[in-house]
């Protein structure tokens, strides 16, 4: 009897542990599913910005996006299996802006 409830006790710690790495284990792939990137984009003016947000929606893979025209900045949430942070700054440079990555401070 003592056995069997040892290995009962041993049996249900073993599902609670597999359940949480299994829950972990998603949550980490889900992150990794979108990345975020800030590009510093010389715009001239509202035009600009206007032109932005309406095209780059369109590009492959973004999921949002935010043009801020007061910091010249273009703030972009995309699928890292559709695009990379490379293909939006040459849509970016496709029209006609000066554009570069912003690098996060370490």
């Amino acid at each position: 009897m003592k056995t069997l409830i040892q290995t009962m006790i041993k049996m249900t710690l073993m599902v609670s542990i597999l359940i949480f790495a299994s829950n972990t284990f998603a949550q980490d792939t889900k992150t990794k599913k979108e990345n975020t990137v800030v590009f510093k984009v010389e715009m001239d003016c509202q035009g600009c910005a206007k032109k932005l947000e309406k095209n780059l929606p369109f590009e492959k893979g973004v999921k949002n996006l935010k043009v801020d025209f007061q910091d010249q900045k273009v703030t972009i949430v995309y699928k890292t299996k559709s695009t990379n942070k490379e293909n939006l700054l040459k849509a970016i440079k496709k029209m006609q802006f000066k554009a570069e990555e912003v690098k996060k401070k370490a």
